[in-house]
């Protein structure tokens, strides 16, 4: 009997210390969450006060947000009971273990640092990929980029496929050419056709006048004698611009007489 109530006794104590730990443990879950998201908050209104670029924020807000979790959960399991030594030596084994089978994701890390230290793009920059993905860079994380397409979807891109492969940084630059190709008629006169494109050029608002302006014969097609037209717009006017080009040349031609062909074909056919 005696024995039994001493077995009683130790389950009772034991139980209640482990009670004791988990509680605690539960307190500083708790606790340590609210600090999180507090220093989190002050770190946030820290980077808006400095002149840090928003890549960098980014990443960096990322990155001291999950080391902060990761140093709440060792605190919570070294209050339940769990030996310091023992936990970093399990995540040191656990470490090894997902790095194998994350190797992807930590190249995606690298990725998001080569990137943060390279700065191909920055956030606000229009990329294209070597997948054809292209679009606004919102943001820069950890792991992945998140692009703002034009008509306003998320592209989700790994980092390391950023890093690693060939990209197009279309806004890099503050001012971008403009490309048109303008095909008219056999029988129009190449120099009128070229003088009434660039008087639209020279008289646009938003083309730059201090950088080259061409028409030129670009190709003799099977049905049209096409024209290049080349200028150049800050990067911030480039499609408003190369539309409104499109539909001003049009109009002007028309007005001039200078005929746009259609495809067209000759069929000859021969009576015996």
């Amino acid at each position: 009997m005696d024995f039994f109530e001493m077995f009683l006794n130790k389950v009772a104590n034991t139980a209640m210390n482990l009670g004791g730990r988990v509680l605690l443990a539960l307190v500083i879950l708790f606790i340590g969450s609210k600090l999180i998201k507090l220093l989190l908050k002050l770190l946030k209104k820290a980077f808006e006060r400095t002149d840090i670029e928003v890549s960098v924020e980014q990443f960096l807000y990322s990155l001291i947000r999950v080391s902060l979790y990761v140093l709440l959960a060792f605190l919570v399991a070294s209050n339940c009971g769990m030996d310091a030594a023992s936990i970093v030596a399990l995540l040191g084994s656990a470490g090894v273990a997902v790095g194998l089978a994350l190797q992807g994701s930590l190249s995606n890390v690298a990725g998001g640092v080569l990137i943060l230290l390279m700065r191909p793009f920055r956030v606000g920059d229009y990329i294209v990929d070597a997948s054809g993905n292209e679009g606004v860079v919102d943001e820069i994380q950890i792991i992945y980029t998140k692009l703002r397409t034009g008509d306003n979807r998320i592209v989700i891109l790994p980092n390391g496929n950023l890093a690693n492969n060939s990209m197009i940084n279309v806004t890099a630059s503050k001012i971008r050419r403009c490309d048109i190709v303008v095909g008219i008629s056999y029988d129009s006169d190449i120099k009128a056709a070229k003088d009434v494109i660039m008087s639209v050029l020279q008289k646009d608002p938003d083309t730059l006048k201090d950088e080259d302006m061409l028409v030129y014969v670009s190709q003799l097609a099977n049905s049209s004698v096409n024209l290049g037209v080349r200028c150049w717009f800050a990067k911030e006017n480039y499609w408003t611009g190369l539309w409104r080009l499109n539909e001003e040349i049009k109009l002007a031609l028309d007005a001039a007489d200078i005929q746009i062909p259609y495809p067209q074909m000759d069929v000859h056919v021969k009576n015996d």
